[in-house]
Formats: C-alpha cells, sequence, structure tokens
C-alpha cells in the first residue's frame, strides 16, 4: 500500500505540491490525473526520493523509499523512458541494472520477452522508438517483480497495440495483489485502464475513490427518449420541471427525472417508447469538470473564432526578401 501525507514541495516562490494526502490500494489500478503543471510529476518523484519535500511523508508498507536496501524488488518506477544511453545496446542496460541488485542473466531474457523487444535486444537504444523505449523502462521495472509499480505515461509513444498491451500488463500485475499507481493524461485509455483514480489540480488533491464514483459525481447524466409520440411524452416532461432538449424528430435527452420516472409517465399517458436508455458523460467530461477551477493553461476564446480571425496583416511579420537568381556559370574555355 502507498500512503502519502501531507506532501508539500516548493520551488521559490511556486508551492508544486501542496499537503497532498492519497491512499493507493494494493490490488488495484490507480489512476494519477490532473492538468498540465498540477504537480504529478513533481509528486513522484518526492515520492521515490528524487526530491526533497518541504513537509509530508510517502510511505510503502510503512516504509520510505530511502530506507530500502534494494528497492527494485520492492517498488519499480519508470518516470521517464527516454532517460537511457543512447549508445548502450537494450539488453546491456538491463544486465547493468540487473547485476547491480545481483539479478541473474535469465531474468533480464524473462522481461525482454514479457515486453516484446528479444528481436531488437541488441540494438543500440539511440536506434529505439519512443514505444520501444517504454517497453525497455517496464522491462526495467519488472526486473526484481517488485510488489509495488509506479509508472509516468507508460503509453506515450506507444500505438493501439501497444496500448491495449500495457493496459493488459497492468491489469494483470493488479490481480497479482501488486500496487499499480500510474498517471496518464490519455483519459479514454485510462477510463479502461484504472479502477480507482487520484485526481490533483494546483498541487492540491481534488478528488479520489473509484472511477464509476468520480464520473458519476462529476459529470453529466441525462435519459435518453426516442418514441413517434415524442412531442406527448415531451411536453408532459416540459411542464413537470424537466429540462428537454430535442435531438432529431423523435429524440429527446431528459435531465431531471429518473428513467424510471420517464417510463411510468408514458405509461399513464399511452406513449409508444423505441428508447429509454440512462446517459453519462465520460471520464473526460468528469475530469474536464472537476478541475475547471485548476487549469494552468486556459484558451480565452473558442477554437474556431481563433482559427476564423487570423492576425491582420499589419501584424504579421514581413516576407523575407527574395534570394537573387545566381548568373548562369561561364562555359569552360571563356565561351570560345
Amino acid at each position: 500500500m502507498i500512503e502519502v501525507r501531507g506532501l508539500t514541495k516548493r520551488f521559490g516562490r511556486t508551492v508544486a505540491v501542496n499537503d497532498l494526502s492519497f491512499d493507493v490500494q494494493p490490488g488495484r489500478v490507480t489512476g494519477f490525473l490532473g492538468p498540465n503543471g498540477s504537480g504529478k510529476s513533481t509528486s513522484m518523484r518526492c515520492m521515490l526520493a528524487l526530491d526533497r519535500p518541504d513537509a509530508g511523508t510517502a510511505t510503502f508498507d510503512g516504509r520510505r523509499y530511502e530506507s530500502m536496501r534494494k528497492p527494485l524488488f520492492e517498488v519499480g518506477a519508470l518516470l521517464d523512458a527516454g532517460y537511457v544511453h543512447p549508445g548502450r545496446q537494450g539488453r546491456n542496460h538491463l544486465r547493468m541494472i540487473a547485476a547491480s541488485n545481483g539479478i541473474k542473466d535469465a531474468r533480464v531474457d524473462e522481461v525482454l520477452a514479457l515486453v516484446g523487444l528479444t528481436d531488437v535486444a541488441k540494438r543500440r537504444v539511440g536506434t529505439y522508438s519512443l514505444g520501444m523505449k517504454q517497453r525497455l523502462g517496464l522491462a526495467g521495472v519488472l526486473l526484481g517483480d517488485p510488489k509495488i509499480v509506479i509508472l509516468d505515461e507508460p503509453a506515450n509513444g506507444l500505438d493501439p497495440e501497444g496500448i491495449r498491451w500495457i493496459r493488459a500488463v497492468l491489469g494483470h500485475l493488479a490481480s497479482q495483489g501488486k500496487t499499480v499507481l500510474v498517471s496518464s493524461h490519455l483519459l479514454s485509455e485510462m477510463a479502461q485502464m484504472a479502477d480507482d483514480l487520484v485526481v490533483i489540480g494546483m498541487g492540491q488533491l481534488i478528488d479520489t475513490g473509484s472511477v464509476g464514483d468520480f464520473v458519476s459525481r462529476n459529470a453529466r447524466q441525462w435519459v435518453r427518449v426516442r418514441s413517434p409520440q415524442i412531442a406527448t411524452i415531451a411536453a408532459q416532461l416540459r411542464a413537470g420541471g424537466a429540462q428537454v432538449t430535442e435531438i432529431d424528430a423523435q429524440g429527446i435527452d431528459v435531465v431531471g427525472p429518473t428513467a424510471a420516472e420517464i417510463g411510468e409517465l408514458a405509461g399513464r399517458q399511452q406513449v409508444i417508447l423505441h428508447e429509454l436508455s440512462p446517459q453519462q458523460g465520460s471520464l473526460e467530461d468528469a475530469f474536464l469538470e472537476a478541475t475547471a477551477g485548476a487549469q494552468e493553461y486556459r484558451s480565452t476564446a473558442p477554437v474556431a473564432d481563433a482559427f476564423a480571425n487570423p492576425m491582420p496583416p499589419s501584424v504579421l511579420p514581413p516576407p523575407p526578401p527574395p534570394t537573387p537568381t545566381p548568373p548562369p556559370p561561364t562555359p569552360l574555355g571563356g565561351g570560345q
């Protein structure tokens, strides 16, 4: 189990993390979410003793990271997949980590096969794509078969097959009872990957709990109704105070009453229903709603407006002067 209590980190006058507290439970994948500049990376660096916090603690099964004699066997972490010497072979990179922790080369070959890099293990890391470096980094995390795994943007650079693969790997680790903390901006993937969420903004905790509870608390919910007699049911719903939005000639979205209440109303009015389905916003919708006041970077105009009104000519820089055309070369022999 990971326990973070009162974690605070300042850089000069900037408070990157402010009295942050949360728990990460074993046997579950926990997503660590927040807008850019929210303090996620700084929090993880403080947890792993890469930055020294000004206050607070982070413990793993009751112990601080710096107190562990062989942390690779207890906490596997990957914060920057690109932080590898480019001239070193992938296999040799893992062998060096293994040797420093008393791990046999056979385990190196095992994790290379697990992440799908066996065929390119002898290539230099500088020739790897970002997705391949992510796989190599994960192999390093798994070398010691740790009980706790911490990953920062593990799907960055992966293709669709790789994203599905990392999702399966994290789910498998959690099914083994391991504690998994994952930071990501890919909210559609996090919705399928995570069991729980820790959401922060401006260095402070915004919300924590299961994915379903977070979405229920923060995303818009409504009921979609379709009927050949949609005008009748719409009028009855508006008369009862419901918010009704027409979506087409036979469909409406209703905010207020539940699907059961709408169904009972339709029954009393003898209205035929073709669809009566509760709807809910996505994790992305819930995230944007929950972090609306904690965005460090925010546009002041709709995207369409920004591109529909380009800068006037007087604001644009002048075009570069034309490149003079060189004279034709003089023929050999002086043109004679």
